[in-house]
C-alpha cells in the first residue's frame, strides 16, 4: 500500500515538474510534446529495468499473446497492485489493454478539463509497457486513450521486422 502511494506521488511530481517548464503564457505544442517524450522515455527505461530483473524462466514465452497476458497480470500487478481488466487482440499484432480504474487517473476529477490533462499521466506507462516488451524482444508502438476517467486503454501495435 505504501509503495503504491509513493509511486503515485513520484509520478505526479514528475508530471508537475515537466509541465512547470511549460508554464510560459504561450509554450506552443513543441514544449508539451517534449515533456510527453521525456515521460515516455523515463517509463521506457523503467520498463527495460523491470524486464531485466525478471527470472529467466519467466522469459520463455512461446507467443506474443503470452507476453501480453504476462503484462496484464504480472507486470500490472507488480506496478499497480491490480490486474488489467481486459485484453483484446485482432490476432494480427494489435492488442488493446483496458483498465477501468487506472490508478494514476483515479484521483483526478471528472470533467472535460481533466480529460484533456489525462495524456500527461499516461505517457510514463506507455513507455513502461514498451520498455518491458523491448527487453522481452518485441518492438512495439504503445499509445493510450481516455474516453471517461478513470478508465483508459493502451493500444500495443507489434512492429514486425
Amino acid at each position: 500500500m505504501v509503495d503504491a502511494v509513493l509511486f503515485e506521488f513520484l509520478h505526479t511530481e514528475m508530471v508537475a515538474e515537466l509541465w512547470a517548464h511549460d508554464s510560459d503564457p504561450d509554450p506552443g505544442p513543441g514544449g508539451q510534446k517534449t515533456s510527453l517524450l521525456v515521460l515516455e522515455g523515463m517509463g521506457f527505461r523503467v520498463g527495460q529495468a523491470l524486464g531485466e530483473r525478471l527470472p529467466r524462466e519467466m522469459l520463455a514465452f512461446r507467443e506474443e499473446l503470452d507476453v501480453l497476458k504476462f503484462l496484464c497480470k504480472d507486470l500490472w500487478g507488480a506496478v499497480f497492485q491490480k490486474q488489467m481488466d481486459s485484453l483484446r487482440t485482432n490476432h494480427q499484432g494489435t492488442y488493446v489493454l483496458q483498465d477501468s480504474s487506472f490508478p494514476l487517473l483515479v484521483r483526478m476529477g471528472s470533467g472535460l478539463q481533466y480529460l484533456e490533462e489525462a495524456p500527461k499521466f499516461l505517457a510514463f506507462t506507455c513507455g513502461l509497457l514498451r520498455g518491458t516488451l523491448s527487453t522481452l524482444g518485441i518492438k512495439s508502438l504503445v499509445t493510450a486513450s481516455v474516453a471517461a476517467l478513470p478508465a483508459c486503454k493502451f493500444q500495443v501495435v507489434i512492429q514486425r521486422p
